[in-house]
Formats: structure tokens, sequence, C-alpha cells
């Protein structure tokens, strides 16, 4: 395609046309000509606003692009209602890409019940290979918002399924000619599916219902970095215990492969609570299928310690994610 506006016969054709899931709340959505997309909330409702980029990767962009900021959404406890899109096309992207990405989207959409309310595409020499950028639009109840910086001491940490499942499943698909030299074609396909497991949206529904006072979704950066972001936000310190922490072995094997700290891997799919009760909410996870764990202890102070058995480290601001050192 040329450089500029997606003319309008291929935004119909591969945009619009992939636009399936409706919400009675949304009085004006995604059409031509249209600039502003208009949401209709209760009274004893709020906005709850989140937007993220994809750049990391190509395989699989649309279905994370929404996942992500649905992610983030959830982890204030609102329910995404729309998504406004900003995708950006090099020159040598073909309208039946941009319609794939369009039809990943609406996947992740549909399942959610999720409406696409507008955005903008565009094809320009700027960027070398595609861009989404999704700002998601959630509601709450005012009584019910969760946000990071509710942790308190004493509560214990909580994390849900395992770390470093979205970076494991990137590299997987962008890496398996080279993985291939190492690992059987089941492994890999195994650490693929990875990305079927990358909300936390279900996780964030049960949390909420038992009283959580912190969220915190698990992104870039990987475990130490929102482990960090949770206690910066709410002036706490931690004691958290790095056996207890949940990780797959495909996990480990394809970090150590290529030299990477799993816990500073990207981990899309893991939710950080804070709770009274960490161990009851573990078993309220379990009974609705989700994979969790106690993970340590929020304490007074500022001192964010990681214990090895008897090895002690500090926690640092976070820093570049793994998955950056081999993605270029």
């Amino acid at each position: 395609m040329k450089a500029g506006k997606v003319p309008e016969s291929i935004l119909k054709r591969a945009v619009l046309k992939q636009i399936k899931t409706k919400r009675e709340e949304i009085l004006i959505g995604a059409g031509i000509g249209e600039d502003c997309a208009v949401v209709k909330l209760q009274p004893d409702e709020v906005f709850v606003m989140s937007t993220d980029p994809i750049t990391a990767t190509v395989q699989d962009i649309g279905r994370l692009a929404v996942q992500i900021t649905a992610n983030d959404l959830a982890s204030a406890g609102a329910e995404t209602v729309g998504i406004l899109l900003t995708i950006l096309l090099p020159e040598m992207t073909s309208e039946a890409e941009l319609r794939d990405m369009m039809k990943q989207i609406e996947e992740i959409c549909s399942l959610h019940n999720i409406q696409v309310m507008g955005g903008h595409t565009e094809v320009t020499r700027a960027v070398l290979q595609p861009i989404i950028t999704v700002t998601g639009v959630g509601k709450a109840k005012e009584d019910k918002l969760v946000t990071t910086k509710g942790a308190k001491p004493g509560q214990d940490v909580v994390i849900s399924k395992w770390i470093g499942l979205e970076g494991t499943s990137i590299i997987a698909k962008e890496k398996e000619r080279e993985l291939a030299k190492r690992f059987s074609l089941q492994f890999i396909e195994e650490a693929k599916k990875f990305a079927d497991a990358v909300s936390v949206i279900p996780e964030a529904a049960t949390a909420v219902k038992s009283g959580v006072s912190a969220m915190h979704d698990v992104t870039e950066g990987g475990i130490f970095g929102a482990l960090w972001e949770l206690a910066e936000a709410s002036g706490v310190g931690l004691e958290i215990d790095l056996k207890k922490i949940p990780i797959r072995q495909e996990t480990v094997e394809i970090c150590e492969y290529f030299g990477l700290n799993p816990y500073y891997l990207i981990s899309s799919g893991s939710m950080l609570m804070a709770s009274d009760k960490g161990h009851d909410l573990v078993r309220e996870l379990e009974r609705e299928g989700i994979h969790a764990a106690v993970i340590g202890k929020v304490m007074p102070g500022n001192d964010r310690i990681i214990r090895n058995e008897e090895e002690i480290r500090y926690l640092e601001p976070p820093k570049a994610d793994e998955l950056y050192r081999i993605m270029g």
C-alpha cells in the first residue's frame, strides 16, 4: 500500500467490515468521517482508561494489542467496554495482512464483549514493522475500583498462573528456527501456546469479589519490575520467596538457551494481588481453574527483599525487558 491514510475502500473492506462486536453503551462508534466515540455510563459508574502499544513482535499483534489493554483495565477492577486503535503500517504491508490484524483484534473483542469504537489506520515510512496502539475505555462501579497503590503491610502477595508466559510465547514464535536446533517441535509448540493464557480478566474478577486491596498485571520488566512498581506505588516494603514464584519449565529452558533472566521477562498472563487472606484467595482462584500462589508478604518500610533460601537480594527499579535483548 502507498504511504498515507489507508484508502476508504480498503478501510471499509479490511477494517470496518471486520468489526462485529457491538455494545449498547457506545452511542457513536467507528465509521467513515467519525473522529470521536461517544460512551454512555450510569450515574454510579466511572470511566477507566488505559493505552498501550505493541512494538516488540508482529506475531499475533492484533490479539496481543487488545488483550494487554484489557488486562490493564481488569487490574483496576474495570470491564473493558470499547477500544480505540492506532495502526501504523510500513509500505510493504498488504491489504490481506491488515485484514488479518483486524480479524485477530475482533477475535479477542468478541471473546470479551469489547467494541472497536474507532481509530486511525495509516501507511507510513516512519515504521519498519506494523505497530498497533490500543486505548481502552472501561467502566467500573466507583466503590469497586482497585489500584496498584493499595497494598498494606501484613498482607499476602499473591500471583496468578506463571511468570514469563507472554515472553516465552513470543520467543518461541519469533525464534522457532533457532530453538529447533536444541528443542523438539512438541516443546516449541507448547511454548507457543502460552499466548492463549495471557488474559488476566478471569482472575481479576475473582480477586475483586474476594476484596483484594491492590492488583497489578505483570508486563514489561517482568515479575521483578512489577513487584517494584506495586511496592513503590503503595509506599511499602516486600519480602518475596523466589522459589515460590511459579515458572514453567519451558520458560526456564528457553531463557537459559538465550542467556535471559526470566524474572525480567515480559509476563502478561500473571496478576499480582495484595490480599488480607492470600491463601483463601488462592483457593478461590484454583476453584476457577486458575493456578495461583502466595509468594511473600507486604512489609512496613521501603526494603524490597527477594529471598532465595539463605541468599538475599534487593529489588531495583524496573529496567529494559529481557525480550529486547534478542528481538532487536
